[in-house]
């Protein structure tokens, strides 16, 4: 088979190929194998006991993250196996909230390189670096520049943990073959200068570029994908606010690209609104949102959100009436002069408010639902809180900042202030909450029950073009695998023990849409589920 092409330790340091204690005896003999591995032959569920017991010694999450990272480096199956053997456990130390740890400490706690460096320095050269990657028939690029790392901000290399995270959840969660998975970090320079002084520092020391510079660059790494990678989604993942909306709109109709940060966050959000509004008994069309936060994953929520109450309906500039934002000055209000182009559909008529008068509009304006994007850690306090039960019997509280220091409110204080009326969810997960007699279970509304959905689906069908209806479809699948008896115990999300279930389902949903809508690169199936299925990838030395 064309995979046994290498050979002795050459095998061993492919972690593609490398079994470890995993080697049949007739595969070490024609591998060159011989006293290069144990002489034991161990399956994968033995391999899987002894790597839990190395992990249970372990003191901390960042530790459990560090060692896993050098299981992937080493043995690709077994890490998966690991992560899918138990997702509740093991996705919050691979990905969030364990994650915003390592990417402060990246150059820190580096072992070896994992994905590919894109930097300034290489301008011209962008067809010649991507071909360097070993893998030829790569699906999905995952691409930061590091400028908005989660709620933590400019990290410039040390975000390039979150593209290599990202694309382990496409597997872990959905099924996607790590194969055609390629992490990638454009390294503009940063403007942290504590990054720039720190001596392991990984990236380019300089600061940033100008906005046209690096949108050229951009250019160039776009166009240089359609020619290497022919029919391979670029995944753009946590780029500056400004930057994550201008060059979704910039690639969007061109290529098949997507941001995470902008579609993503707004499609699990849409999940638990309908929800919500399952739990309430009310329509999407009944409720108002008041934001905190207007950047890129704010105005993505309430495009989406806007998107959806029109296809039930409703008069786009009525939806947009609706909500209401709040950015770091205040209010977006119709008199303002300094706001960007894509916050002006929401500056609505209304007097100026500061900041720090979240609670007063929340008593003024009479939202249904407040949401949080402003990575201000308590920002939902007890009179915000308040406010909300004052104006609604059934308040929707969504703190959807991360990590867990960042979240708006924790899950106690959401349902101590409201007295368990709250419908309330997070993006990082809470523990149970007993309130008022009740134990209330938490959803995390995290992005990872939707893009390696969505991610399945684009690589599945071969789509040339990502649209807000997948992310709005795949939102309702999500949503619609709750169950009455979840929802009872205010669990807005599938539980995540669940997920690769949930998510293969879910990209059935999206899978269909994008044959309906012609946008697939291969034949209709007769059965679409079937077809996904049949792509799945599962962690195995068979």
């Amino acid at each position: 088979m064309t995979q046994w092409m290498k050979r002795g330790r050459d095998v061993l340091l492919d972690p593609a190929l490398n079994r470890l204690t995993g080697f049949t005896e007739a595969q070490k003999e024609a591998l060159g194998l011989i006293g290069l591995v144990p002489e034991t032959v161990e399956t994968l569920e033995l391999q899987l006991t002894r790597v839990l017991r190395q992990l249970d010694h372990k003191t901390s999450d960042l530790e459990r993250y560090i060692y896993l990272v050098n299981l992937l480096d080493h043995n690709e199956t077994l890490f998966f196996k690991t992560i899918m053997s138990d997702p509740t456990r093991f996705l919050p130390i691979v990905y969030d909230p364990t994650i915003g740890e390592a990417c402060l400490k990246f150059g820190h706690i580096y072992r070896q390189p994992r994905g590919l460096y894109l930097s300034l320095l290489r301008r011209g050269r962008v067809r010649e670096v991507l071909g360097n990657w070993p893998e030829k028939d790569v699906r999905v690029i995952c691409v930061t520049n590091g400028g908005r790392i989660l709620g933590l901000g400019d990290l410039g290399a040390n975000g390039v943990g979150i593209p290599i995270g990202k694309l382990e959840l496409y597997t872990a969660a959905a099924g996607v073959s790590p194969r055609g998975l390629l992490p990638m970090f454009l390294d503009a320079g940063t403007n942290n200068e504590t990054l720039l002084d720190d001596p392991l520092y990984l990236g380019l020391r300089r600061k940033r570029p100008p906005t046209a510079e690096l949108y050229a660059f951009v250019d160039e790494f776009v166009e240089a994908v359609q020619e290497v990678f022919p029919g391979c989604c670029i995944h753009f993942e946590d780029w500056t606010g400004v930057d994550a909306v201008h060059l979704l709109a910039r690639y969007r109709d061109k290529v098949c690209c997507y941001n995470d940060d902008v579609q993503g966050t707004a499609g699990i959000t849409l999940a638990g609104m309908l929800n919500a509004c399952r739990a309430k008994g009310s329509k999407l069309a009944d409720e108002s949102f008041l934001f905190l936060g207007a950047g890129s994953a704010g105005i993505g929520l309430a495009d989406l959100l806007c998107a959806a109450l029109v296809e039930e309906g409703l008069p786009l500039e009525a939806a947009r009436a609706r909500v209401h934002m709040f950015d770091v000055v205040g209010l977006l209000e119709s008199t303002r002069t300094d706001l960007v182009d894509f916050q002006k559909p929401y500056a609505h008529a209304h007097a100026p408010m500061a900041r720090s008068d979240f609670a007063k509009a929340v008593r003024e304006l009479r939202p249904t639902t407040i949401i949080g994007v402003s990575t201000t850690g308590g920002a939902f306090d007890q009179d915000v809180v308040e406010a909300m039960c004052e104006v609604n019997e059934r308040p929707i509280i969504l703190a959807l900042s991360n990590p867990t220091e960042k979240a708006e409110c924790t899950a106690e204080q959401a349902y101590a202030w409201s007295k368990g009326k709250a419908l309330f969810a997070a993006g990082v997960q809470f523990e149970p909450v007993t309130c008022e007699g009740r134990t209330f279970l938490p959803g995390q509304a995290n992005n990872f029950y939707i893009f390696p959905a969505v991610g399945m689906a684009i690589v599945a069908t071969r789509a040339r073009r990502v649209t807000d209806g997948m992310f709005i479809r795949a939102a309702r699948a999500v949503a619609a695998q709750v169950t009455d008896a979840q929802l009872a115990q205010g669990l807005l999300y599938p539980l995540q023990a669940d997920i690769l279930e949930t998510e293969i389902r879910t990209a059935t949903t999206v899978a269909t849409l994008i044959f309906d809508d012609g946008l697939a690169g291969v034949e209709r199936p007769r059965d679409i589920e079937a077809f996904v299925r049949a792509q799945v990838y599962v962690p195995s030395y068979d």
